[in-house]
């Protein structure tokens, strides 16, 4: 126990170590207090709005964004998977994920503005779109890498299409998909408070959009810091999801 603790402490020193930096240069006055606030004020401020409407605003971004990212994980993983068993479906869908895939994904937000206006359904669908398209190409490579003598053995065993599908090339081709999920999960962090920075009237963004314009600053920093903290621990805990649904192949 000891020794995870110790680990634990020096793996995160170097954030312990920018965090006195952050409050020495601060408290020295070398960086303006509108650029970066004390970070002792932050947390004071942390405390404050925790007190108010942080933690209901947080939770809005979040359910918005496990809405959008489970939406796209389930579209995704079955359009790329189809795209690679099926030639026709690739010849089909292969073009548009190619043209959309380098398309900033910020660059949809005017677009779920114009479809859904400024509702929870239209920061949904920014998320989905935009997480859409990484899901489907690390499935469709996922896929497309799985050992075709795998693939030639069950057949000549008698194995249907579905079984093929479903005993080996998913499991065979897990690994990358959840990586791809795991890519897609940092962007929806970045869609969630993108959205709701420019055009929502609640959530985690507009806090922070409302406190900055409002001159709060150091209540603007804490929120970005618990975005930051929260996205952190959703990737660690991703890490650990996807250790564990592959501990059949140790």
């Amino acid at each position: 126990m000891m020794t995870r603790v110790r680990h634990a402490l020096w793996h995160y020193t170097p954030l312990l170590m920018l965090a006195v930096l952050w409050e020495a240069v601060t408290q020295a006055n070398l960086v303006s207090p509108y650029a970066l606030p004390t970070l002792s004020s932050v947390i004071v401020a942390f405390y404050r709005l925790l007190a108010d409407d942080l933690a209901q605003q947080t939770a809005l971004s979040v359910l918005h964004g496990i809405a959008g990212l489970a939406a796209a994980m389930a579209f995704g993983t079955i359009i790329g998977v189809l795209m690679a068993w099926s030639v026709p479906a690739r010849l089909l869908i292969n073009p548009v994920v190619r043209m959309f895939y380098p398309l900033p994904k910020a660059a949809l937000i005017p677009v779920a503005i114009i479809w859904l206006g400024l509702g929870d359904l239209s920061k949904i669908t920014l998320i989905f779109l935009g997480c859409l398209l990484p899901i489907v190409v690390s499935s469709y490579n996922a896929a497309r890498g799985v050992d075709y003598l795998l693939i030639w053995s069950a057949r000549s065993q008698g194995a249907t299409n579905f079984e093929v599908l479903a005993e080996i090339v998913f499991p065979a081709a897990l690994p990358e998909i959840l990586n791809g999920y795991r890519v897609a999960l940092a962007l929806c962090f970045i869609l969630v408070v993108a959205g709701e920075i420019i055009y929502a009237n609640n959530g985690i963004g507009y806090l922070i959009s409302s406190l900055g314009d409002g001159g709060d600053y150091a209540g603007m920093f804490a929120c970005v810091i618990a975005i930051s903290i929260i996205g952190f621990a959703a990737d660690r805990l991703s890490i650990i999801a996807i250790r564990r649904l592959l501990s059949w192949r140790e």
